[in-house]
């Protein structure tokens, strides 16, 4: 019988990181943050053309994943990228993507 693979808490962190980074806005957003040391959510809706409520539901998906942080400024909210956590999807992407083989083109015809 064959043993089958676990999933190891690694995986499970990174398919965090990959859902919260599975959206294109949430990527423009993690851009934007990662060329600032903070920004308001002002400046962030500024940026997109969608409404702020929508803005604010994908800053919190951001958050709960950890890939940024924010902090209540009476009465803004400044967020930044949680450079711990960045730096740990990298790792844990580089280590993904660098343990597939190479494999050879698959053909279905």
């Amino acid at each position: 019988m064959q043993k089958k693979t676990s999933i190891h808490q690694n995986q499970e962190i990174l398919s965090a990181f990959a859902k919260a980074m599975g959206h294109p806005t949430r990527l423009t957003i993690l851009q934007f943050l990662s060329q600032r040391d903070n920004c308001y959510f002002g400046n962030i809706h500024d940026e997109l053309p969608i409404a702020k409520a929508t803005v604010s539901q994908h800053l919190k998906e951001l958050k709960n994943a950890g890939l940024i942080q924010g902090e209540i400024e009476a009465p803004k909210v400044k967020y930044c990228i949680n450079r711990k956590n960045w730096q740990l999807a990298k790792d844990y992407f580089e280590e993904f993507f660098s343990s597939i083989k190479e494999a050879p083109d698959c053909s279905i015809e």
